[in-house]
């Protein structure tokens, strides 16, 4: 069984980031976090069963060796960075993901705080966003965003790991990025010129025809073909602004059931299709932020423990004095459900 990453979107968000610190008490805490979460979830989102609320969490690939040894998911790396001229896909720190939805903001700040409260001392926070639905499920630059997303057996096909990473099967992974606009430039531009940066209508959302679309237009250059098949991915983008300071952005969140898929599109937009045809719309947006994190499935979650020595250890967990080994992650042979 999957986490929710599924599940349909919400209006509100919270996008949390954190670090694990590396004492290995602190490891401790955090695998034994993982098997609560669930429960955590429950208890809060009872309070409005209505209210949608889910979280998903993930891992960094640092973190997942100290966290849970040797055995990896196929494709779990590092975020990759990008430079191409003045564009820079930036990499940024991160062990843990929490994806926090729900159709209240307060569902979701709840649940954050409890999670926090769980895991203080064993963490340290290093961004937090709080994402919003904006009108008709436009970002700030006035387009709809997400139009292209696949659902139902589509988007289990696109986001989650089958056979080809059998002992992982039911995972995800998921790159997030904080993308900052200058929207004061942004509005200067004729809505044509706009259109043609996106590749859609402003007004009613439709793909422009390919006769006019250029090449370098963000959908363009966000579709990735295969074999002649387009590979999807699943993103439940968000915006989010502090109106007061003058930031306004979107919160990228794509999930696929390969990082590779991803990554082309980021190519693509950096560095362009061919080199050089990049993504206009970065001329208007910058990331902030670039994280990758694996996605475990729900059992696989739920079988981690704290303590059990017939566990091997990650490389950071030194054995006891007696050569025996200290504590390990899971509850028998129920790792990789």
């Amino acid at each position: 069984m999957p986490q929710w990453v599924t599940a349909p979107l919400t209006s509100a968000a919270i996008f949390l980031v954190a670090a694990v610190n590396l004492d290995l008490e602190h490891h401790v805490t955090v695998r034994s976090f993982c098997g609560e979460l669930a429960k955590l979830v429950r208890a809060v989102g009872f309070r409005d069963l209505d209210g949608g609320l889910s979280c998903i969490m993930g891992f960094g690939s640092d973190a997942w060796d100290r966290l849970f040894g040797s055995d990896r998911p196929a494709e779990l790396h590092t975020f990759r960075e990008i430079r191409a001229g003045t564009r820079h896909a930036v990499a940024t720190p991160g062990d843990l993901l929490f994806h926090i939805r729900a159709q209240r903001m307060d569902l979701c700040f709840e649940l954050a705080t409890q999670i926090m409260a769980q895991l203080a001392g064993a963490v340290s926070p290093l961004d937090e966003v709080h994402g919003f639905r904006y009108f008709d499920a436009r970002d700030l630059l006035g387009f709809v965003d997400g139009t292209e997303n696949p659902a139902s057996q589509e988007a289990v096909d696109a986001v989650l790991i089958g056979t080809e990473d059998a002992e992982f099967a039911g995972g995800s992974y998921v790159i997030v990025q904080k993308y900052l606009h200058d929207l004061a430039a942004w509005k200067a531009l004729p809505t044509e010129a706009q259109e043609r940066i996106i590749g859609r209508t402003k007004l009613s959302n439709i793909e422009l025809d390919d006769a006019v679309k250029p090449s370098s237009a963000h959908s363009a250059l966000t579709t990735i073909v295969e074999n002649g098949k387009e590979i999807k991915i699943l993103r439940d983008n968000m915006p989010f602004g502090h109106a007061s300071q003058g930031d306004f952005g979107t919160y990228f969140i794509g999930y696929s059931r390969s990082p590779r898929t991803l990554e082309q599109m980021h190519e693509n937009m950096f560095v362009g299709r061919p080199p050089g045809n990049y993504d206009r719309l970065l001329d208007f947006s910058r990331a902030v932020t670039g994280t990758l994190f694996f996605i475990p499935s729900a059992p696989f979650l739920e079988s981690v423990i704290a303590d059990d020595p017939a566990h091997e250890l990650a490389p950071s967990v030194t054995p006891i004095g007696d050569g025996s080994l200290a504590m390990s992650a899971f509850k028998g042979n129920a790792r990789h459900e």
